[in-house]
């Protein structure tokens, strides 16, 4: 098994320290889960290069104000880290045996995902996220943010749910990354269409016609949907085209790595799917599903 989508700080933090010893125990904590390989993926808006390259997405005239005041706030406070800084610290956990693999979750940018690679090309990524968290500058999964949970109650879901499919379209179509995090997230405050068929469709052709992997995360199960990423009928259809898979708990904290690997497990198991993919310098390597560890139990 896999947790390929680790973060090093909590949304509510900034300026924290990279610290090998958190890597360490990031590692022992999922290997007694029976998770072999760990990917840090922090977000790259939290790195100051990207600020410099990609700032100021949402000073639109069609953005409602208090929305680009919010987010132009979210981005000062975030971005505050060094990405060569990060980098150096999955180096020396690679170097000294960390079973970790250098990673980045990659925000969406409409029409900038060619700067975007352009700016990431100079790394040694081993595997790049590709995620969707926002619709112009509206954070949807901003779930405790009264400001954005409120858009909610002004916007049609159906809508929502054909903005970000297109905007997933449109991120796995520019091959800047390699796997689509946490597929169907637009459904994490519990809104979801009376008939999704047609946007996990949609989703799944994304993922195969652009040979990218797709994420099955356990960190829906800890938001209001209560469900894993994604929904077993965008898992099986995932299956059915041939997607590679990933297993992920999306932790931001050492408690929740590894978080209920047994579920994802079965699930897989359940779709038929009975091995992984693992990544290095971006280049896809098989890597099997294996077995629970004997004393494994699930951790909600």
């Amino acid at each position: 098994m896999l947790d390929y989508h680790l973060h090093l700080w909590p949304h509510d933090e900034r300026g924290t320290p990279l610290r090998l010893e958190q890597l360490r125990s990031y590692c022992e904590k999922a290997q007694a889960a029976g998770v072999e390989e760990l990917a840090i993926t922090e977000h790259l808006f939290r790195f100051r290069q990207a600020e410099d390259l990609l700032g100021g997405f949402w000073n639109d005239d069609r953005v409602p104000p208090a929305l680009q005041e919010s987010m132009a706030d979210y981005w000062e406070f975030h971005a505050t880290a060094d990405l060569e800084e990060y980098v150096q610290c999955a180096q020396e956990a690679k170097a000294a045996g960390l079973p970790v693999v250098i990673g980045l979750e990659v925000d969406f940018y409409q029409g900038q995902m060619d700067k975007v690679a352009g700016l990431l090309d100079d790394y040694p990524f081993d595997v790049l996220l590709g995620s969707v968290h926002w619709l112009g500058a509206w954070r949807f999964d901003d779930i405790d943010v009264p400001l954005q949970m409120d858009e909610w109650s002004v916007r049609d879901v159906d809508d929502c749910w054909e903005h970000y499919t297109s905007a997933l379209e449109e991120l796995a179509a520019s091959g800047a990354c390699d796997v689509l995090a946490h597929p169907d997230l637009i459904k994490v405050a519990g809104f979801v269409p009376d008939a999704p068929a047609e946007w996990w469709d949609r989703m799944a052709e994304a993922a195969a016609s652009s040979g990218m992997a797709a994420e099955l995360s356990s960190a829906g199960w800890r938001k209001p949907v209560g469900e894993q990423y994604p929904a077993l009928g965008l898992l099986q259809r995932f299956a059915a085209r041939g997607v590679p898979m990933t297993t992920a708990s999306d932790a931001h904290h050492c408690e929740h790595v590894a978080d209920q690997a047994t579920e994802l497990r079965g699930l897989l198991d359940a779709v038929g799917v009975h091995s992984l993919q693992g990544y290095r310098g971006r280049v896809p390597h098989t890597v099997a599903v294996g077995k629970p560890p004997p004393s494994s139990e699930s951790e909600g």
